[in-house]
């Protein structure tokens, strides 16, 4: 962290004073010089693109090591940006994030989320913060208000107070008071409080993300190993708009590059929106794997996902992902989307092969993706 010490407020410019009665130029100089010298190298801009170079941003990552996090990482590092991950976990949950940046851009912290000091410490030198922290269910230890509320509004506090210019937070494209989902109630609490906090914080609002190492097109693949895919109403009442986990880090990116974001919600979406019985439907005809679909009621549903959730070990199922996955994801047509950041959003029929080839039986592992019937898509 000394590295970056004194770095992360430019200063308004570099003018010598004018010599005053019996005051040189000379004897005023060394003060200005003392004043320009607080710009660090790492926040100014240099050096060819790529990840040796420099691009002048110095990012603290909270989350990083999540699913979009490492996205983030990848992206940040790749185009030579400082980035400063506090960090939880294991040392070897961190093995994966370190080759993302050239050597010494990529600081890892020890941190304690519910510790003001160590999030403070975390972000004194950066000029962007990144708020990914959150969770699929909750634990003994933190629960979705320590996750998407108290977590982030700490964060953004601390934000300001310690003059970082940019705070990105994310939240999701279905946050409702209304919602079913106790996880979606507590992330519109949590855009609320972030808000309030820091106006000028950008506010990114995805839908379900898929990916290599999703837990939402990976759920549903695996859910052969139970004797179908149960599906509450067949999943003929839900509409799902899922977007490309690739398409939401370069969104960050370029809003972090873009001084008309500051102060704006994005929500974040795919292209096409499907019946969530027709996008499973198309996740098996990917995968070749025969597709069988039955109602579930969503009571029964509740009590099977509570199996899961006394069991020891991560839940696979839970009954608020239950209600959270048969949600239909809303539209914003005044909001600004992916297009307004300069994003052309991925479909899920360009992707799901890199996902869903890992479900596929080893005679159909090579078969090409124009075997597969395209979903069928729903109305806008």
């Amino acid at each position: 962290m000394a590295a970056v010490a004194r770095c992360s407020r430019p200063s308004r410019g570099f003018l010598l004073p004018r010599a005053g009665p019996g005051i040189s130029v000379l004897a005023a100089a060394p003060s200005v010089l003392q004043q320009h010298r607080q710009v660090h190298h790492a926040v100014i801009p240099h050096g060819r693109s790529g990840r040796s170079s420099v691009s002048g941003i110095v990012a603290t990552v909270f989350g990083a090591t999540g699913f979009l996090g490492r996205y983030v990482v990848n992206r940040l590092g790749r185009i030579g940006s400082q980035v400063i991950i506090p960090y939880r976990c294991d040392q070897y949950d961190l093995m994966y994030l370190r080759p993302m940046g050239d050597l010494g851009q990529l600081l890892f912290l020890e941190w304690d989320c519910k510790d003001k000091d160590s999030i403070r410490r975390a972000v004194e030198h950066s000029n962007v913060v990144i708020n990914l922290v959150g969770k699929e269910w909750e634990t003994k230890n933190f629960n979705f208000e320590d996750e998407f509320v108290n977590i982030p509004k700490s964060i953004a506090q601390i934000t300001r107070e310690a003059g970082v210019e940019t705070l990105i937070h994310i939240s999701h494209l279905n946050a409702s008071m209304k919602s079913p989902s106790k996880y979606l109630r507590n992330k519109a609490v949590g855009e609320k409080v972030v808000r309030e906090e820091f106006p000028d914080a950008i506010i990114l609002k995805p839908s379900e993300m898929f990916g290599r190492e999703d837990r939402f097109l990976n759920h549903y693949a695996n859910m052969r190993w139970f004797g179908g895919v149960p599906l509450i109403s067949l999943g003929k009442k839900t509409v799902k708009q899922p977007v490309y986990v690739v398409d939401v880090a370069k969104a960050i990116i370029n809003a972090i590059k873009d001084p008309d974001a500051k102060g704006k919600t994005y929500a974040l979406a795919g292209p096409n929106r499907y019946l969530l019985y027709d996008m499973v439907e198309y996740i098996y005809a990917v995968s070749f794997r025969t597709f069988l679909p039955y109602p579930l009621p969503r009571p029964l549903y509740h009590l099977i996902a509570r199996f899961f959730e006394i069991n020891p070990f991560e839940p696979w199922l839970t009954r608020d992902k239950v209600d959270r996955f048969h949600t239909t994801d809303m539209t914003f047509p005044d909001l600004p989307g992916l297009e307004d950041l300069g994003i052309q959003p991925t479909s899920l029929e360009q992707k799901a092969i890199e996902v869903l080839r890992r479900h596929r039986r080893y005679r159909w592992l090579d078969a090409e993706l124009e075997e597969a019937k395209p979903a069928k898509t729903y109305p806008m």
